[in-house]
């Protein structure tokens, strides 16, 4: 699994210098100023690609995770549905610190994303997760759910579809073993680190 620390450049650069003339360069100072055109042409090298790959990324809209509970007749969900809502907000933030996807606002899709909720749950919908991405002009679309088999054994999942063609990138599930707020918040940690170890993101 990829450590989720920060992108660092592979190289630390220790700057020696001598102390010279305001006015001119001994040629003692010389390989200083070389040593520091170098960490500086070295360290534009590292960031570009960085830059770069965050201009191309392919936009996405997550959608609201869903709740399949298989235990509603005996102990119905109650904290879950605010997890839910929970796990969509850190996956945006993951995804984006990442570098995985562009985060597309739902906001102009609101209404009907709503409208869908009220007949069928979004990752069962036939489709219209599609429509919901055209509307934001996202290029891919991700559906999640959370299937509730027991108290202490859960299930998350995410599927990635391509908003043009309805196309499936990918699916990702990740089983939990107790039913707490933690349990839920490494869940998502470990989906979004084993896309990055993978190299899944973007696609």
């Amino acid at each position: 699994m990829v450590p989720s620390t920060a992108l660092r450049a592979p190289y630390t650069y220790d700057v020696l210098c001598t102390k010279a003339s305001p006015f001119a360069l001994s040629t003692s100072d010389r390989p200083c100023l070389r040593l520091v055109s170098t960490a500086l042409l070295c360290a534009a090298l590292w960031i570009s690609p960085v830059q770069a790959q965050g201009a191309e990324l392919k936009s996405i809209a997550i959608l609201d995770f869903d709740l399949v509970d298989d235990q509603r007749e005996l102990y119905p969900a109650t904290v879950e549905y605010q997890r839910l809502i929970a796990i969509r907000d850190q996956l945006q933030e993951e995804f984006g610190n990442s570098q995985l996807y562009r985060i597309v606002d739902l906001g102009p899709a609101a209404e009907v994303m709503k409208d869908y909720q009220s007949k069928m749950q979004l990752h069962a919908c036939n489709g219209c997760e599609l429509d919901i991405a055209r509307l934001v002009h996202a290029d891919r679309v991700l559906i999640g759910w959370v299937q509730k088999v027991s108290n202490l054994i859960l299930n998350i999942n995410i599927q990635i579809e391509d908003a043009a063609t309805g196309a499936v990138l990918l699916n990702k599930s990740v089983d939990l073993r107790g039913n707490t707020d933690e349990t839920w918040r490494r869940g998502v940690s470990f989906l979004v680190k084993s896309m990055v170890e993978k190299s899944q993101g973007n696609r």
